[in-house]
């Protein structure tokens, strides 16, 4: 018997385990793989507080960005500071930094405006016919997916997490009295409340609930380069049509009359933008896309890595960078639930059962700080600063 049992080790199991330790309490985490494998571990790995609306979210954002440093200073869990670069490529994109810029200084979260000058002289690799204006959030990080959530899970195990991986949860049932779980191998286990976070995977548990729900699946790809010999982006790279696409710029005054247009409908059509990000051993990571559906149709997003979406990416990024090298060592994609009302999906759904998934973008950014607030609520506890 435990306090809190949580069910999946992505980013947001991850980080309720966390707090959970952080409270005095007893924690055990469930894996149904060795190691995760879900949206957590297939993303960019940019913590970026800026992308997000302010208000609530990007709250949640900066408290997550504090806590990636606080950790980090205790072991290294691959955090990298460097901060992240918006480009704007047109007189409109370059309107939404400058108005971004207003906004963040009402909001106390520093930013930089850059003029076509300084991008080109802190980052030689853009390309000068591209680049119209910047806005640098120098304080925003980076991690490495993959790396990060295996070595906060081994943190967490040296501070008294009880992991068990591969152990898929396929019955659970809730009481006022506690929680009881089984694995597919037959075993049981019992807590005071259990957080379910198990990403896309709606079929096992609750497959009806998710049917009738809101939320919709998103499949993205990525690909990464080789290393690049010489090269070094000072920041991650977030282009023009990210600023168009971005929640937080939506904010801006002007920012409906911009958007009115897009400048490659052949790419808003997959929901293509651009990041981009450097990796500690010089490769860079190039995305994304977006192809939506509903939960009862995710299966219909089948399982290619098509070769006509990457075209299209790698084209736009041949215009916005100048690489040494656009070789690709790896190309995957991702996939993650989110809420088109843009909020995660966060409901008891049993007593003392609860359910948390469809965090959508926001979870590597804002994942640590949601997960404070959310354990305070579950345990009546007050989430300190």
């Amino acid at each position: 018997m435990v306090d809190l049992l949580i069910v999946g080790g992505g980013v947001l199991g991850a980080f309720h385990a966390y707090h959970a330790l952080e409270l005095g309490l007893s924690v055990a985490l469930l894996e149904r793989h060795a190691e995760p494998r879900g949206a957590s571990v297939r993303n960019f790995g940019q913590i970026v507080p800026s992308g997000l609306a302010p208000g609530r979210w990007r709250e949640y954002g900066i408290e997550s960005t504090r806590l990636y440093r606080e950790i980090q200073a205790r072991a290294d869990i691959s955090v990298r500071p460097g901060g992240s670069l918006y480009l704007a490529s047109d007189d409109g994109e370059a309107t939404l930094l400058t108005e971004m810029h207003q906004i963040d200084a009402g909001e106390g979260y520093r930013s930089q405006l850059l003029s076509k000058r300084e991008v080109l002289e802190r980052y030689p690799a853009v390309r000068p016919e591209y680049a119209r204006a910047g806005l640098l959030y120098p304080d925003e990080i980076t991690v490495e997916p993959r790396v990060m959530v295996a070595r906060l899970l081994a943190l967490l195990q040296e501070r008294g997490l009880e992991y068990r991986p591969q152990r898929l949860v396929t019955e659970i049932a809730g009481g006022p009295t506690g929680v009881a779980l089984r694995d597919a191998r037959g075993d049981s286990y019992r807590a005071a409340k259990a957080i379910v976070c198990t990403g896309t995977d709606f079929a096992t548990l609750y497959p009806e609930l998710f049917a009738a729900s809101d939320i919709e699946v998103v499949k993205l790809q990525m690909m990464e380069t080789v290393p690049q010999p010489g090269l070094t982006l000072a920041s991650s790279i977030l282009s023009g049509l990210t600023i168009r696409r971005s929640e937080a710029f939506a904010a801006c005054p002007s920012h409906a009359s911009v958007t009115t247009t897009h400048p490659a409908p052949e790419l808003q059509a997959w929901g293509i933008h651009l990041l981009f990000k450097q990796g500690a051993d010089g490769n860079v990571v190039v995305g994304d896309s977006h192809e939506y559906r509903r939960v009862a149709e995710q299966d219909t997003l089948g399982f290619e890595v098509r070769a006509d979406l990457e075209a299209l990416i790698l084209a736009e990024a041949r215009r916005i960078l100048n690489l040494p090298s656009w070789e690709l060592a790896r190309r995957w994609y991702g996939v993650y639930s989110q809420r088109p009302s843009g909020d995660l999906y966060c409901k008891e759904v049993e007593p003392n059962v609860h359910i948390v998934t469809a965090i959508g973008g926001k979870g590597m950014t804002a994942s640590a700080g949601f997960a404070r607030h959310h354990l305070a609520r579950l345990f009546n506890r007050e989430a300190s600063a």
